[in-house]
């Protein structure tokens, strides 16, 4: 691994740790010409395609999902990992499903459940852009979806 501090093509492994539930390891490095120490991390690196509206396709990117749902939540009092466990939640999810590609409306799907759960007014940012309103009235609409408490359907006994 080449050292971002003097351009040194070697360094050396001092501490390896599992991070993110094993999913992914961090390696504190040493370089031995500079003596600088440095973090690298590594992931398993599956190919998931991302399918747009319009067809086209390209890679799925957490960072892009993370950046987005960070918009929604901008000037929201929330801790700052709890995006990027959303984004890794996803990322699990859509890999979970075995498709090599995944329509953007199930990302997109999967970004709005999360969001609802943990900031309404985040979610209904996030909606906006997402579902794109066509007015006023759309986001009145989903709005009031969430003031709406859900019905619970039970049996009739008997």
């Amino acid at each position: 691994m080449k050292c971002p501090f003097c351009g040194h093509n070697d360094s050396r492994v001092v501490d390896s740790r599992d991070i993110e539930a094993g999913e992914s390891i961090r390696r504190r490095r040493e370089c031995p010409a500079c003596g600088q120490r440095f973090s690298t991390y590594e992931r398993v690196a599956l190919s998931l395609q991302v399918v747009k509206r319009d067809g086209r396709r390209e890679e799925f990117d957490r960072q892009k999902l993370v950046k987005n749902m960070w918009k929604a939540c901008e000037k929201r009092d929330l801790p700052v990992d709890a995006i990027e466990a959303i984004a890794r939640n996803i990322e699990h999810r859509i890999h979970r499903l075995g498709t090599p590609e995944v329509p953007s409306t199930v990302v997109g799907e999967y970004a709005m459940d999360a969001l609802r759960e943990i900031d309404e007014i985040a979610y209904i940012r996030f909606a906006s852009v997402y579902k794109s309103f066509a007015d006023l009235d759309d986001m009145r609409l989903e709005m009031e979806k969430l003031l709406t408490p859900p019905t619970v359907e039970h049996e009739q006994v008997s």
